[in-house]
């Protein structure tokens, strides 16, 4: 991506150090170099290291860490299980990390309310786990839900694969309990009146506010699931069926799409059941009612078939179905044991865009030399090109950034988002300039301003930090400097 702005470290006091022990513990605080090590980075090609890593176990402890962090001038950056993929939970200027590993309690289940309250280091899975018995389960199925947690998926406004007829993160909250950069400790609720707080903060990525508690909305689990896995001899008859299934104005809960270069290392590291010498796949779900789902099966066979689909094959059994999502949900981790490093994209297209945005990959990719294999959630547009690359190899990761900068120029392009799930971080921030107006990044600039005059929690995210003619450089509000 372009030049990035370098931001001040401040040196955390002995007196900070000291008080912030007393608030967590000695065994609530990692300060030693190889500790703080294992906290620079996420699940993207960043790194940056904290001063200072404090666990929290209660919103009141939250709120002394931030009101000692507002007393000395420090930056805060809040952490799940660092598993986003945008930089989100990077420390950029240093300072103290909050990670709320140790809050990690489902606090209630209210099936009655079809609602639970947990707190932010619950692991996504573990909520649909909890609620299993009572015949409901957690809506958003991030990739990697097995790690990622409430709090992170809240930042980062969080999909997933069945995001196409659920939503994301922020269709699911109901409620906040949070904590600003002054330390108060406030609550929002979707049931109130006044702003729609939850969905200011829910995708802010930590740049307004620590939440402590999430009211999560839970669903009753459907009484029928189907599983098809449909297999095409080019990427583009995949594209194609993708269309025509919207076309027919059928709604799956999933519609995944893996092409042939992704589809042989999932199948190499996971035995799913993917056919190695297709050119493409698709992972397509129904659920509901069962005579529903079963007339739907038949019209989505009726359109594959129709879009030179090679062959329709339904699962047949619960097992057969979860292998196949194995596959799907385990792909990055087999990309891991072919290339020594990779950089994950996540720009979004029209559905009408998937064929001419898969052609230009295959042009970056080849005008780059690198690499590059797409698996997505093809029903709602959203692309995550993976670009394979060595970064022991001198100048390898700046290919990498350059090719994933031109492929979210083209999702622009054509009408399309630099992001669709991974959040804006520090790794996009710098192309927001070309997503929205000078006008209207001035007006979200004013909003992080009133939540965060000080410009100290997760500094130098989401918004361009001026390196850019047009770009509004982030910077604290004070007097004479007015944003």
């Amino acid at each position: 991506m372009s030049e990035t702005a370098t931001y001040e470290r401040r040196t955390i006091p002995a007196e900070a150090r000291l008080r912030l022990f007393d608030v967590v513990g000695e065994k609530g605080v990692l300060d030693r170099a190889d500790d703080l090590a294992l906290y620079e980075y996420d699940g993207s090609v960043d790194k940056s290291r904290p001063e200072i890593v404090v666990f929290p176990r209660t919103t009141k402890e939250v709120s002394e860490i931030v009101r000692i962090a507002a007393e000395y001038k420090l930056p805060l950056v809040g952490r799940g299980a660092g598993t986003g993929l945008s930089g989100g939970a990077i420390p950029r200027a240093g300072g103290i990390m909050v990670g709320f590993a140790r809050m990690n309690r489902i606090v209630e289940i209210d099936i009655a309310n079809e609602r639970a309250t947990v707190e932010p280091g619950v692991v996504n899975l573990d909520i649909s786990v909890a609620v299993a018995p009572f015949g409901y389960f957690y809506a958003p199925d991030p990739s990697s839900q097995r790690a990622c947690t409430i709090g992170g998926n809240v930042a980062e406004n969080a999909g997933g694969p069945h995001t196409l007829a659920y939503g994301v993160t922020t269709n699911h909250i109901l409620g906040l309990e949070y904590v600003l950069p002054d330390g108060s400790i406030h609550t929002t609720s979707a049931d109130g009146p006044g702003y729609d707080l939850i969905g200011l903060l829910t995708g802010s990525e930590g740049t307004m506010a620590l939440t402590t508690k999430i009211v999560v909305r839970l669903m009753r689990q459907p009484e029928r699931v189907k599983t098809i896995l449909a297999i095409c001899n080019a990427a583009s008859d995949a594209a194609d069926t993708v269309a025509e299934i919207t076309a027919q104005a059928i709604t799956p809960v999933a519609v995944e799409m893996l092409d042939g270069e992704m589809l042989r290392m999932v199948e190499d590291a996971t035995h799913a059941g993917y056919p190695k010498d297709a050119a493409a796949v698709l992972l397509i779900e129904l659920e509901g009612l069962t005579e529903a789902v079963e007339e739907q099966v038949e019209q989505i066979r009726e359109a594959c078939l129709k879009c030179g689909v090679r062959e329709v094959r339904v699962a047949k059994t619960a097992e057969e179905r979860d292998l196949l999502w194995k596959g799907r949900k385990n792909a990055f981790g087999a990309v891991g044991r072919v290339s020594p490093s990779y950089y994950v994209q996540d720009g979004v297209v029209p559905r009408t865009q998937i064929a001419p945005t898969l052609r230009r990959i295959a042009e970056v990719a080849k005008d780059s030399g690198l690499s590059i294999s797409n698996i997505f959630h093809a029903g709602d547009g959203n692309m995550h090109p993976i670009i394979l690359f060595n970064s022991h190899v001198e100048g390898e990761l700046e290919k990498a950034r350059a090719a994933g900068e031109e492929i979210l120029a083209w999702c622009i392009s054509v009408g399309g988002s630099i992001t669709g799930e991974h959040g804006v971080g520090m790794e996009k921030n710098e192309m927001m300039g070309r997503l929205f107006s000078a006008e209207s990044l001035d007006c979200m600039a004013r909003l992080k301003a009133l939540f965060d005059p000080e410009c100290r929690f997760n500094p130098g995210k989401m918004l361009p930090t001026g390196c850019g003619c047009m770009e509004i450089r982030q910077r604290p509000l004070t007097a004479g400097n007015e944003i």
